[in-house]
C-alpha cells in the first residue's frame, strides 16, 4: 500500500485537478490511498476533496509539516508519498515511486519538478532548480528534496522524527536526518507538475531570497511572506 498525503488550505480552484491526476495512475486504485489534510479551509476545498480522497480531515498539528505528519499517522501505507494540492501528477508517478523502492533499500526518494504554467521564464526557473538538486545530490553536499515530490519508507520516516513544524525548509531538513538511517535517492523518473503561481505572485528572486532567509534562520520567520499557505 502507498499512502499519498496532501496538505491543503483554501485550494478549491486547484485541488480537483490534482486529485483527478491521482485517480488516473497506472497502478490499481486499490494499491494506494489518498489522504487530504486540511488547514480548516474557509472555501469548498474539503467538499471537493471528499469526492476523490479516501480520507479528508482537519489537521491538529501546526504548519505544513505538521499537516503531513498528521496524515502519516492516519495512513496505512508502507510507502509514504507527499505532494501539494496545486500539483499535477503524471500517470506513472506512483508506479515509478513503487519501482524505485523495489530496486534497492532506500529510506527517501525525490525527483525534479516541471512547471504547469507556460512560459520560458517558468521553464528556466525550474531548469536551474532541478540542476541545483542534481548537483547537490551527486556531490553529496545537499539533498534538495521538496515536499511536493517526495516519498519515504514509513518506518524510517517515523524513526527519524517526521517533519519539523517550521515555516520553510522542513522538506530539506528532514533529508539530513533520513540519510543517517539509509539511502536517500534522487530519480529523474519521479517528476511532478509544479505550479509557479506563488513565484509569479511574489516574484522568483524575492521568493528565493525569503526562502533562503527563513531556512538560514532555523525555519521560522515573522518577517517574510514566502510560506506557501497560512496553515493554522
Amino acid at each position: 500500500m502507498i499512502s499519498v498525503i496532501i496538505p491543503s488550505y483554501n485550494e478549491e480552484t486547484n485541488i480537483a485537478r490534482c486529485l483527478e491526476s491521482l485517480q488516473k495512475q497506472t497502478i490499481p486504485r486499490g494499491e494506494y490511498e489518498i489522504i487530504v489534510v486540511d488547514g480548516n479551509s474557509s472555501d469548498h476545498t474539503r467538499d471537493i476533496a471528499e469526492r476523490y480522497a479516501d480520507l479528508v480531515f482537519i489537521q491538529t498539528s501546526a504548519k505544513v509539516g505538521g499537516a503531513r505528519n498528521d496524515g502519516v499517522m492516519r495512513s496505512k501505507g508502507e510507502i509514504i508519498v507527499t505532494t501539494d494540492a496545486d500539483c499535477i501528477l503524471p500517470v506513472d508517478w506512483l508506479e515509478n515511486i513503487r519501482d524505485e523502492f523495489s530496486k534497492q533499500p532506500i529510506v527517501q526518494l525525490y525527483g525534479p519538478v516541471d512547471p504547469i504554467e507556460a512560459g520560458i521564464k517558468n521553464r528556466l526557473s525550474l531548469f536551474f532548480a532541478n540542476m541545483f538538486a542534481r548537483i547537490g545530490y551527486y556531490s553529496g553536499a545537499l539533498y534538495y528534496t521538496l515536499g511536493c515530490n517526495t516519498a519515504f519508507d514509513r518506518g524510517a520516516f517515523i524513526l527519524a522524527g517526521m517533519y519539523r513544524t517550521v515555516d520553510a525548509g522542513d522538506d530539506l531538513e528532514i533529508a539530513r536526518r533520513m540519510r543517517k538511517l539509509g539511502k536517500v535517492k534522487f530519480s529523474n523518473r519521479v517528476r511532478v507538475g509544479f505550479s509557479m503561481r506563488r513565484y509569479q505572485q511574489y516574484g522568483t528572486l524575492k521568493s528565493l531570497y525569503e526562502w533562503l532567509y527563513i531556512v538560514s534562520h532555523g525555519g521560522s520567520s515573522e518577517k517574510h511572506s514566502y510560506t506557501k499557505r497560512e496553515y493554522k
